[in-house]
C-alpha cells in the first residue's frame, strides 16, 4: 500500500541515506513529522470535515451493564463479584504510572528493554539486527495499514493495533528477558511543555531529551540506552545504521496537555475520538520528542515510544470507562483507502511476535482490556 506523504512526511529515499554507522544525528528533514492538528483545530473538529463517520454501521456485542470503572474502595469479594458479573477478568494486572513505580522497578524495566536489544533477532522480521528491532520492523512493515494517511483518509485500527502491540512487547519482556514486575505507564500530560524535565528522560533511565544540533537530531549518549545503534528507518529504509537520537521541541510538547485530553474526551463516537487522539497528543508527543520519534514509521526505534503509547492506551481505556457501549461496540474505517467498515470481527495482525501468545485476533478480543485476550488495568 502506498504511504501518504501527508502522514509520513519524509521525502528521503532509501538510496539517498548512507548505510554507515552514525555518531552524529541525521538532519531533521530526514525524519519528517507525524501528521497533526492543533488542539484548537480539534476543538473546532477540523479533522472531521469531509468525513461522515456517523453513517458507518456500528458493530455490537451483547454485554452486561455492570461497572467497569477503575478501582474503587471496595472489598476484594465485591470487586470480584462485579468483575464476574461484567465478564471481566477477576485479577487484572495493574500498570503503575512511572512516578508511582519504585526505583527498583524502573531499573528492572529499562534493563529488560536493554536485554531485548542485546538478544539476537528471531529471524522472522528480517532484516532486524536484534530482538528489539523485531518490534521496530513489525511496526515499520505494518505502518501503512495501522495509521491514517490524513484527516480525510483515516483508518480506525490505530488505537486497537497499538494496544495489542504494546501488550505483545510486555509479553516478550517477561518471557524472554525475565521481567517479573508490574508493568508501567507514563502520564504524559503532566509534562506537557516540559518533556525534557520528565522523570523518564534522565541519565538513569531513558536518557535525556536534548534539542537539535545544527539542524540535526542529537545522539543520546546517556541513560540505559546510551550509544544505541539502530538499522531501521527513517521511513521504510533498512540496513541503515544510525544512533538513537532526539530533538525536543517544547512548544510542540505543550500540545499534549490537559486541553488535548479534554478535547478528545468530549467526543462520543469511537471514530471521532480516535481521530482526535491520533492527530493531537499522539502526533505531537512523537513530534515533540523529535528525531526518531517524529518518524511515524520506524519510531519504535526510540524506547520512549512505548511509554508514549502506554499513555495513548491509557487515554483510550479512560474514554471507554465512561460508557459501557464503548467497550462492547465499534465503528469506523478498517482501512484508509476505501473505508471498509470496522467491525468486532475485523482482524488485527501481530505477526506472532510473541509466539502463541500473539495470534491474529478479532477486534472483539482486544476491545476491552479486562476481557477477551487481555487482562490489565491502570492504577488511576
Amino acid at each position: 500500500m502506498k504511504i501518504s506523504a501527508a502522514v509520513f512526511a519524509s521525502a528521503v529515499s532509501a538510496a539517498s541515506i548512507r548505510a554507515v554507522q552514525q555518531t552524529q544525528g541525521l538532519p531533521l528533514a530526514q525524519f519528517g513529522e507525524v501528521h497533526f492538528i492543533t488542539v484548537e483545530d480539534a476543538i473546532a473538529k477540523i479533522d472531521l470535515l469531509g468525513n461522515n463517520f456517523t453513517a458507518l454501521p456500528i458493530s455490537t456485542k451483547e454485554h452486561s451493564p455492570a461497572a467497569f470503572g477503575e478501582e474503587k474502595m471496595v472489598t476484594a469479594s465485591k470487586a470480584n463479584s462485579a468483575a464476574a458479573a461484567a465478564g471481566d477478568c477477576a485479577n487484572p494486572n495493574i500498570r503503575f504510572e512511572w512516578d508511582n513505580y519504585s526505583t527498583s522497578d524502573k531499573q528492572a524495566f529499562v534493563d529488560a528493554i536493554q536485554c531485548l536489544i542485546n538478544k539476537p533477532p528471531s529471524g522472522n522480521f528480517s532484516p532486524s539486527k536484534n530482538r528489539y528491532e523485531d518490534f521496530v520492523r513489525l511496526h515499520q512493515s505494518y505502518s501503512p495499514n495501522i495509521h491514517s494517511r490524513s484527516t480525510t483518509q483515516q483508518t480506525h485500527k490505530f488505537l486497537l493495533w497499538h494496544r495489542y502491540y504494546v501488550w505483545a512487547f510486555e509479553q516478550v519482556l517477561r518471557d524472554e528477558c525475565g521481567f517479573n514486575r508490574a508493568f508501567t505507564w507514563w502520564d504524559e500530560k503532566k509534562w506537557a511543555g516540559r518533556f525534557s524535565q520528565a522523570t523518564i528522560f534522565t541519565n538513569q533511565y531513558f536518557g535525556t531529551l536534548p534539542g537539535p544540533t545544527n539542524g540535526a537530531a542529537t545522539c543520546i549518549n546517556n541513560g540505559r540506552f546510551a550509544g544505541l545503534q539502530l538499522s531501521l528507518g527513517p521511513g521504510m529504509t533498512t540496513n541503515n545504521p544510525h544512533c538513537l537520537q532526539r530533538a525536543v521541541n517544547e512548544q510542540t510538547t505543550a500540545q499534549t496537555g490537559q486541553s488535548s485530553w479534554d478535547a478528545c474526551m468530549q467526543r462520543t463516537s469511537y471514530p471521532d475520538f480516535h481521530s482526535c487522539v491520533e492527530f493531537t497528543f499522539h502526533a505531537q508527543g512523537h513530534n515533540g520528542v523529535g528525531g526518531i520519534m517524529s518518524d511515524a514509521i520506524a519510531s519504535p526505534g526510540d524506547p520512549s515510544f512505548f511509554m508514549h503509547h502506554l499513555y495513548v492506551d491509557y487515554v483510550f481505556r479512560k474514554w471507554q470507562i465512561n460508557d459501557v457501549s464503548r467497550r462492547t461496540s465499534i465503528s469506523g474505517c478498517a482501512d484508509s483507502a476505501t473505508c471498509s467498515p470496522l467491525t468486532l470481527d475485523t482482524m488485527v495482525y501481530m505477526g506472532n511476535i510473541c509466539g502463541a501468545k500473539c495470534p491474529d485476533l478479532r477486534v472483539r478480543d482486544i476491545l476491552n482490556t479486562q476481557q477477551g485476550h487481555l487482562c490489565y488495568r491502570y492504577d488511576y
